[in-house]
């Protein structure tokens, strides 16, 4: 009898995910799984859906969920973590929801040194809504309201969460990974599991931005979007640490 070696992890639901075919939330959703089983920390674990394509995130994780009003992850958050600092508390937000109507949540958040961990999909583009320009749809990227590509003289540049939220002295880990590779993946669950981590030593502010394919408001087919992330996506967002505690690294 051959041993069974892959299997669902204990912090996901059996409820089959909504995305659509070659969307990345699936990925992701499972790394944030995995870390939550391999920590042990399930039973303190309450985690904040955002508005968007991860509206749904409270029927996958087998853990306490909340959900927020459109932007508002980072002020629910920060009531649950004030309120019950035992727990292990995490926001699970899109570029809409993240960089958009919660701008102002995030960074005041960050300044305040919440703890608490954020983990932003950036994929460049609204994905829920019809496939309009996101805050980090990137210059000449063409969504339903830039049709022509993104132009920097009517929209401004797109905008880099990771960054601009490593400036602020609140910030204690701050990581941008992508899940367009099997081992861009398992990087992904490093820099995830950190981010936990840190929030469990009590250190702060963690966020870990994962640069992810929407195919279907793309007008891509999933090796098409893989691809097309790597060569455009990348560039503009280059991965790797933007901030971390001097005794962890």
């Amino acid at each position: 009898m051959m041993k069974k070696i892959f299997t669902r992890p204990k912090a996901l639901t059996e409820s089959p995910f909504h995305y659509c075919p070659g969307c990345s939330h699936g990925i992701v959703h499972r790394l944030v799984a995995e870390v939550i089983d391999e920590l042990g920390v399930a039973d303190d674990t309450v985690g904040v859906c955002p508005v968007g394509c991860a509206v749904f995130a409270y029927n996958y994780f087998n853990v306490d969920m909340f959900q927020a009003s459109h932007g508002r992850a980072p002020a629910v958050a920060t009531g649950i973590k004030r309120s019950l600092p035992d727990r292990i508390v995490f926001t699970y937000q899109g570029d809409g929801d993240l960089a958009s109507i919660g701008t102002a949540e995030i960074v005041h958040a960050v300044a305040r040194s919440e703890k608490f961990t954020s983990i932003f999909i950036n994929n460049a583009v609204y994905g829920m809504t019809g496939g309009q320009m996101a805050p980090t749809t990137l210059i000449g990227q063409k969504t339903t309201t830039t049709p022509a590509g993104r132009d920097q003289e009517e929209t401004g540049f797109p905008i880099k969460m990771s960054e601009m939220l490593s400036t602020l002295d609140g910030a204690a880990y701050v990581a941008r990974v992508s899940v367009h590779s099997p081992q861009h993946i398992v990087k992904a669950k490093k820099a995830i599991k950190k981010a936990f981590e840190i929030q469990m030593s009590g250190k702060g502010f963690a966020m870990v931005e994962v640069l992810s394919i929407c195919p279907t408001n793309w007008g891509m087919s999933p090796s098409e979007s893989l691809k097309w992330l790597e060569e455009n996506m990348i560039p503009y967002y280059p991965l790797g640490v933007y901030k971390e505690p001097a005794e962890v690294k």
